[in-house]
This record gives C-alpha cells, structure tokens and sequence, in this order.
C-alpha cells in the first residue's frame, strides 16, 4: 500500500503542475479541436456517400454504408497521428525539467523507489492522455442520440482502447528520453524523433517482403492498430503494446537509477 501511495503522490504531483500550466488545457484543446475538426469531415463523407447509395438502391442496388468503416475508423487513424505530435508535450518536462530546476535530488532523497518515480510520472501522462481520448469520444456519442440506425459500440471502445495503448507507447519513450536532458526543447524534438522513427516501422509491412523487413514492421506502432479499430481486440497485439510499454519504462529506470549512482 506504501508504494501505491508514493506513486499517486507522485501522479498528484504532476496533474497539479499539468493542470498549473497552459500544458493540459492546450493539448485538451487541441485534441478535442482535431477530433471534432475530423469527425466533421468524415461525418459530411459519410453523409454525401450515403446519399448516392440510397439514389442507386432506387436503381437496383448499391454499397452499404457503415458508420464503423467511414467515420469511426478514418478518424481513430487520425487521431493516432495527432498523438505522434502531442505526446512530447506530455512528457517532456517530466523529468528535465526537474534536472533543471535541482528538485530531482529532492525526489532522489525521499522516500521512494526510482521505478515508484518513473510510474507515477508515466501514469500522470497516460493519465491525461486518456482524458483527452475522453475528451473526443464526446463527439462520437452524438452518432447514438442522432442516428437513426445506431452504429455498433465495440469498435468505438476497441478504437479507444488502440489510441491509448498507441500513445502509451509514446509516452513511456518520452519518459525515457526526458531522463537523458535537462532541457525541455531538447526533451521534446528529441521525443518526437524518436517517436516518428518507431512510426515509420511499420512502413516495411508488406505481403512480400522478407522475414526481417517483416520482424522490423511487426515493431512498428501502427500495424497494431488496424484490427483494435475494426473492433477486433487480438491478444498479440495488447500483448505486443504493454511489452512495448514495459520496454520504455524500463530505459526510463535504468536511465534514472544509472545517475542517481553517478551522482
């Protein structure tokens, strides 16, 4: 129960300081501007292609229209770019900005573990995140109050569910890289870089390729999403993004332990 206590501590710690600075209310904003921006659009697609189904079922037939495929879907994929740019926002600051300002050596003085210290400021992050993810799905619930035909509701969460373990990913890298600066800026690009090249992974995923080209997109962050959208929740690939996770923790730990021996 101890350790539950200092990692909340922990977790407290930064929502007051998320929630103290413009840092949560800009990326809810921008999030929920992007999210409703891209419902939008995609809504009006949905909109103007089921128009010209009904006009050809008056003619002998014609494609049936899912809401999953045409509106959820689109957007999720959207979304998840959106997270590529935001989540060094989130994490930045976790760790340089305490190296800058010398209350690391207090945390390194109180009582708590370095991994108690690496959780509660990765699951402050995560934490917003999901607000955030939260923030969205506001617009998605009007599809239930106005659709006449209601769109199924476990891709909705399945979707959600991929957004925030594909971000989580993000974000326990960016827990890593901010114990390695004490400079935010650096923090940031540096986060952003690193996140955009585990990105472009899964680029080489392709029915021809060859077993490494394969191995190397099957690390790739995105490839994992494509069933969780279409509310098809694989165990491999939960499994894959909480390793995924672990593995960025992990760096983050041994990168905090290494200089508290150092120091």
């Amino acid at each position: 129960m101890t350790s539950l206590r200092n990692v909340a501590a922990i977790v407290e710690k930064e929502w007051r300081h998320y929630f103290g600075s413009p840092i949560a209310y800009v990326s809810l904003t921008v999030w929920a501007l992007l999210f409703g921006i891209f419902f939008y659009f995609a809504f009006s697609f949905f909109l103007r292609e089921s128009m010209m189904a009904a006009q050809q079922m008056e003619f002998g037939g014609g494609p049936k229209m899912s809401l999953n495929e045409l509106l959820i879907r689109p957007v999720m994929h959207n979304m998840a770019v959106v997270a590529l740019f935001l989540a060094p926002m989130l994490t930045m600051r976790l760790f340089a900005e305490e190296k800058r300002q010398g209350t690391i050596e207090l945390l390194a003085t109180a009582p708590l573990t370095d991994l108690q210290i690496v959780l509660g400021k990765f699951l402050a992050a995560a934490g917003l995140y999901g607000l955030m993810i939260l923030a969205g799905l506001v617009d998605l619930a009007l599809i239930w109050h106005y659709a006449s035909t209601p769109p199924e509701w476990k891709p909705v969460l399945t979707g959600a569910l991929a957004l925030l373990l594909f971000g989580s990913c993000f974000l326990a890298l960016g827990v890593f890289v901010s114990t390695l600066t004490r400079n935010q800026i650096v923090a940031g690009i540096l986060s952003f870089c690193l996140f955009l090249g585990v990105w472009t992974l899964g680029w080489a995923d392709d029915p021809g390729a060859g077993p490494v080209m394969k191995a190397i997109a099957y690390l790739g962050v995105t490839t994992h999403m494509e069933d969780m959208v279409k509310g098809v929740v694989d165990l491999k690939d939960v499994v894959f993004y909480l390793s995924f996770i672990a593995f960025g923790l992990f760096l983050a730990h041994q990168s905090v332990q290494s200089q508290r021996w150092r120091a």
